[in-house]
């Protein structure tokens, strides 16, 4: 993997876990020819395929051996180990563990906010009084200004000999929604400040130079595309390193649990992770694995628990690099998809109920399914017409309900469906138009009520930012939305709301949206 292109594959691969089926990662050797192989790697059903030699070649994890304890990685504690992201998360556990198992004496911790952090102080202290000497510096190690001189503070009677870049942040969304700010918000402390890094102390004799990946860049890319870019780019840093001769090794860890990002780790998300054959790791079961990944030799490591018999009832199709860990994955992930939810017997049930009837099914599934994803005990705890992002939900529970309802529904859903569709009844007719498209059409007025409930769930925030909150308060009969503050009080008294609208006002909002403005439109057309 090329190290400028790797953010590539992150991304793609959040892509496509968001979007199951639709997008393909060919790595393809220079020569080859595309389309000679393009229908043997899409037929394959294979998300990620390098084609060498005439040759399809897929990624599975395996399971790697304990390697017996050799020479300390850390050497003989002399020299000064930097920690960026030092001053707290596992940056902070990091160094104690430096301290007590490794014997190192000397540590450089390195954070934005330096001495300033919240616990910075008390950390230095604690580190002091177990034997080391601890500086702590202010830095955006994503300035290469910056980051130049913060190696020259390094003392020359304790030269650098060891890095650990623990450093990240993570600002989740759907692919399609990120910002260009989310973007750099996630890069910067990770590639930006791992590449200054790995440029800047590549001629120095360096014991160690530990990157913290996760596995966002592998298996639970799904919701945060420019996490998994991120944590991409530096296992290829580490593998193009250990080409060069230079110490690296990327630890592509999963959550731990009660540190860093899994601090915030609820009793939901616990369950999720759970669900999915991904379990949390322990502080402990954390540092063993780093010391262990240290001990390995690789450039790469994936660090995590895997719940073999979780995947075996994983809803959904199980990730392509979890397939070598369970005899007969696909075959399984198949029944899994169907355990909880027959596709067709679904239909069949449907196919003989009315409109009102075909709703109440729906929505008590829907229903159903949004209590698993949140932790909730019974359907009766979620509302039918509450908001989703009421409930709790974000990107990423957004792409497990999602999957949860391809499995139950045989559909193909939309990673963005709790958005576009955001209550439990607003999912269920979609759904029902989805599978019953016949009945759907036969249902003027069911369909007009879907309409209406899709309008008003939308906030006015989106509407907004797509310029179309004039229009429709236009239509509506209400004043544009002042920009200033100011109301206009000789509007005649007109429906203020997107509810209020019939369906003539409906229809004319949708020709005016095409630049259809003054079309006619008959019933049944």
């Amino acid at each position: 993997m090329v190290v400028s292109q790797a953010p590539v594959w992150g991304l793609v691969r959040a892509a496509e876990a968001e979007n199951p089926g639709r997008f393909v990662l060919l790595d393809l050797a220079e020569g080859e020819d595309l389309a000679a192989v393009l229908p043997s790697v899409v037929a394959s059903g294979e998300p990620e395929v390098a084609w060498r030699g005439g040759a399809a070649l897929v990624p599975r994890f395996r399971r790697r051996e304990a390697a017996q304890a050799g020479v300390e990685p850390f050497g003989d504690g002399d020299g000064t180990v930097l920690v960026t992201g030092g001053t707290g998360g596992l940056g902070a556990v990091v160094a104690r563990h430096l301290v007590v198992e490794h014997g190192v004496r000397h540590l450089l911790l390195v954070s934005r906010r330096g001495p300033a952090a919240e616990g910075a102080e008390a950390l230095r202290d604690e580190l002091v009084e177990l034997g080391a000497s601890v500086a702590v510096a202010g830095c955006d190690v994503a300035d290469r200004v910056a980051v130049e001189r913060l190696l020259a503070s390094v003392p020359l009677d304790r030269p650098l000999s060891a890095v650990v870049h623990a450093a990240g942040v993570g600002d989740s969304g759907l692919v399609g929604s990120l910002s260009a700010e989310q973007w750099d918000g996630v890069l910067r402390p990770k590639v930006d400040a791992a590449w200054h890094l790995h440029e800047l102390t590549r001629e120095m004799p360096l014991l160690a130079f530990v990157l913290f990946s996760s596995i966002g860049g592998s298996v639970a890319a799904a919701g945060q595309a420019n996490y998994a870019a991120a944590n991409v780019f530096l296992d290829a840093l580490a593998q193009l390193r250990h080409d060069e001769g230079l110490p690296a090794t990327s630890v592509a860890f999963g959550l731990w649990s009660g540190a860093g990002a899994g601090q915030a780790l609820g009793e939901v998300d616990i369950a999720r992770l759970r669900r999915q054959g991904l379990p949390p790791l322990s502080v402990a079961e954390g540092l063993r694995a780093f010391d262990a990944a240290l001990a390995s030799g690789a450039a790469t490591v994936t660090a995590s628990h895997v719940d073999t018999a979780a995947l075996r009832t994983r809803r959904g199709e199980m990730p392509a690099l979890l397939r070598g860990l369970v005899p007969a994955s696909r075959k399984l992930s198949r029944q899994a998809a169907g355990g909880g939810g027959d596709a067709e017997g679904l239909k069949r049930q449907l196919s003989g109920l009315e409109a009102q009837e075909r709703a109440r099914v729906l929505t008590d599934m829907v229903r159903g399914h949004v209590a698993t994803v949140l932790g909730h005990g019974s359907a009766e705890s979620v509302e039918a017409d509450r908001n989703f992002g009421e409930l709790g939900f974000d990107s990423l529970t957004a792409v497990e309900l999602r999957n949860q309802l391809n499995a139950a529904t045989g559909l193909r859903l939309p990673a963005t469906l709790v958005f576009d569709y955001p209550t439990a009844q607003d999912v269920a007719a979609f759904v029902d138009s989805e599978l019953m498209p016949e009945a759907a059409d036969t249902d003027g007025a069911g369909h007009e009520e879907r309409v209406r409930r899709v309008l008003t769930g939308i906030p006015l925030s989106r509407l907004r930012d797509a310029g179309l909150l004039d229009t429709l308060l236009e239509l509506g009969g209400a004043p544009a939305a002042p920009r200033d503050g100011a109301e206009d009080a000789d509007r005649p008294d007109q429906p203020d709301t997107i509810d209020a609208m019939d369906k003539n006002d409906l229809i004319d909002m949708a020709f005016n949206s095409l630049g259809l403005a003054g079309a006619t439109w008959e019933e049944g057309n």
